[in-house]
């Protein structure tokens, strides 16, 4: 389906002049945040070139990530490394898009969310739309702020934490982080209930007993 404003329109139609779209980043990474960020779009200044934050490069979304944040209403929502441990990633998710919405400084009339689940909690309807950011703009948007906020990140904390890459794998589990993890050890960016990070614990652990 082709990114539209079909959604926007249909909810618009039935009274919801604020619509915002929703979008995280940063569910399968081993270290690092997960993001969030909402969007209310401006239709008279929508920057060419929304799609998916996927399917574009970083130099694109560098392009369009700061047009968004002038031009549109944004909240950004942030869930740490310890909350993403003590809750688990996808609770963690729910509670980032929660402080996303909360960071707008307008309370939306509806939301679109991208997903098949909703937060609880949230100030007004919601809508999940499954691979909502290949479908709606306003989603679109919100994957392209939170993946832009989100890079930059990692790539500071590369600087602290040099030799994992984060600065080009933004903490994904590649081959190079991998290697790193096993090398170097584990960091206080590093998620504690991943797998591999908790493979390599347990492995450190066990040498030392």
């Amino acid at each position: 389906m082709a990114l539209t404003l079909h959604l926007e329109e249909a909810l618009w139609a039935r009274g919801c002049a604020c619509v915002a779209g929703v979008d995280e980043v940063g569910r399968g990474p081993l270290a690092g945040p997960v993001v969030a960020a909402a969007v209310v779009l401006n239709l008279e200044s929508l920057p060419d070139g929304l799609n998916d934050s996927k399917k574009l490069t970083a130099k694109r979304r560098d392009h369009l990530a700061p047009l968004l944040r002038q031009s549109a209403l944004v909240g950004l929502g942030v869930a740490s490394v310890e909350e993403i441990d003590e809750i688990n990633i996808l609770q963690a998710s729910l509670l980032a898009m929660r402080r996303a919405v909360a960071d707008l400084p307008v309370t939306p009339d509806h939301l679109l969310i991208d997903g098949n689940r909703l937060p609880t909690g949230l100030p007004c309807p919601a809508t999940p739309v499954v691979g909502g950011d290949g479908v709606s703009p306003s989603i679109a948007a919100a994957s392209i702020v939170a993946k832009n906020w989100r890079d930059n990140v990692m790539k500071e904390a590369a600087t602290r934490f040099p030799g994992y890459g984060w600065e080009t794998n933004a903490g994904y589990p590649t081959k190079c982080h991998k290697s790193a993890l096993r090398d170097l050890g584990v960091t206080p960016l590093h998620r504690r209930s991943f797998a591999p990070v908790r493979d390599i614990l347990w492995q450190a652990k066990n040498s030392s007993d």
